[in-house]
């Protein structure tokens, strides 16, 4: 276990060198100059697609856009909200948090972007029916050439997208909330526990993993916004109750990421890396997971998608991510030795003694078990295009059964794991955006030109809005 753990580890640290921090950050900054920033004046639009006021039922894709974006943050919020915040303080500082924040900044471009080739350039699986994502707008747009970057992404994408993070962070909440406090288990002793569990969350998961993106986005539908609300109300609570500490401890965040006093030997490059992973790890920005749910959606106009994706990045990481990182500092529990998903239940039962920690436990199991649907559509998707739709099942056998080994799994081999992966799936998800771009810029200058000018069809809000003008 000890040689498994340390070769991921190596994998991991490899990839994420300062050269991919430069191509998610710097990448994220390119597509803000060369969209003008003309995306973020249509924020309202933006809203309205995701209402369903612009759907069209007879478009191209499964899902509607509010579908599309609620399976993409249930990858996204849950344990990246939760748990990469608290790993990226213990890591990196308070400082780290600042660095999440510039990801999602930049990282809204870079969705809009990703987002937007994921329908415009949708490919036909070996069935014949439409997909989309990062490999498929690879072999669409690029050509043969360039078909080893999508396989690369694909099998990149198959390892990133197992369960093992999340079902071993929630088997570690269950387990310090419930098992031990019960004897059911014990701090040196849990294998039983966490195994049972494990079997047991396997055996629940597969009965919606079945029904593949219709199901998971119905489930992910109604417990997303609602578990989302759930968090900010009882976030903002915390927050009221330590609202003295809030200024302060916004200090510390801005004077930690340009010193990195909280990191050893006050590397600010080691704060500005974990920030970075820990934000794309919360986001998934430049990493093209997104795109596989938002290329599903069901729309003729790639811009459309590109915008309500943008959507992502400001809700999970500038407010979520924020709120989670503000309840870990003023409630000074950073400072403690626990890690992961401990150290955030350990902020919540300090403002909400003998209650707190059941919170958590709440939003975990709920948000952990949504990323984990999300996830088994990822990584089948990403086995169908690598080996084809009749072997996509097996896939789900194998992800349904590393349910149960991420239960048992050390949270160190775990992180390596998806850090290294991740690391990889950016690289063809970026460089193909990149190549790509002139062609996002010139489709939404022309789809903005249109709606400016009322050009849609009758069953558009906006055609029904310059009637009424």
């Amino acid at each position: 276990m000890a040689s498994i753990e340390w070769a991921l580890g190596a994998f991991a640290d490899f990839m994420w060198g300062p050269q991919l921090v430069v191509l998610l950050v710097g990448g994220g900054l390119f597509f803000m100059i060369h969209s003008r920033l003309r995306q973020f004046r249509y924020m309202k639009h933006a809203v309205d697609l995701l209402l369903g006021r612009y759907d069209s039922g007879d478009a191209a894709g499964d899902i509607s856009h509010f579908r599309a974006l609620a399976t993409a943050l249930a990858g996204t919020i849950g344990l990246g909200n939760i748990t990469s915040v608290a790993l990226a303080i213990t890591l990196g500082g308070p400082g780290a948090v600042f660095w999440m924040w510039v990801t999602a900044v930049v990282g809204t471009s870079t969705k809009f972007y990703t987002a937007s080739l994921a329908v415009m350039y949708r490919g036909q699986d070996d069935k014949g029916k439409l997909q989309g994502g990062p490999m498929y707008v690879i072999r669409e747009a690029l050509g043969r050439k360039w078909m080893p970057l999508a396989g690369l992404f694909a099998v990149a994408g198959m390892f990133g997208t197992l369960p093992v993070f999340q079902i071993n962070q929630l088997v570690q909440i269950v387990r310090d909330v419930i098992g031990i406090p019960a004897g059911l288990a014990s701090a040196d002793d849990h294998f039983g526990f966490d195994l049972v569990l494990g079997l047991l969350l396997a055996a629940g998961m597969f009965a919606i993993i079945i029904g593949k993106i219709q199901r998971i986005s119905a489930w992910t539908a109604r417990l997303v916004p609602l578990m989302v609300l759930f968090y900010f109300v009882i976030t903002g609570w915390l927050l009221f109750r330590y609202a003295a500490q809030i200024p302060a401890t916004f200090a510390l965040i801005f004077r930690d990421a340009f010193s990195g006093e909280a990191v050893a030997g006050g590397a600010i490059g080691a704060v500005i890396l974990i920030g970075v992973q820990r934000g794309v790890f919360s986001n998934e920005a430049g990493l093209g997971t997104e795109s596989l749910a938002h290329g599903a959606a069901k729309t003729s106009e790639p811009v459309r998608e590109g915008l309500v994706a943008m959507l992502g990045p400001m809700i999970d990481t500038l407010i979520v991510c924020t709120c989670t990182a503000l309840a870990i500092l003023v409630t000074g529990v950073w400072q403690e030795d626990a890690v992961g998903v401990t150290l955030t239940s350990l902020a919540y039962e300090q403002a909400f003694p003998g209650f707190g920690s059941w919170l958590v436990l709440l939003m975990v199991v709920v948000l952990g078990a949504t990323t984990v649907l999300t996830y088994s559509y990822y990584g089948g998707k990403c086995m169908a295009f690598l080996f084809g739709t009749e072997r996509e099942k097996y896939y789900v056998w194998a992800y349904v059964a590393l349910i149960t080994v991420g239960a048992v799994a050390s949270l160190e081999a775990v992180v390596s794991l998806f850090d290294g992966a991740y690391a990889t799936m950016a690289i063809p998800t970026m460089l193909s955006t990149l190549v790509l771009a002139p062609r996002v810029r010139a489709a939404a200058k022309d789809y903005f030109a249109r709606l400016d000018g009322g050009k849609f069809g009758k069953q558009e809000i906006a055609r029904k809005d310059s009637r009424k003008r």
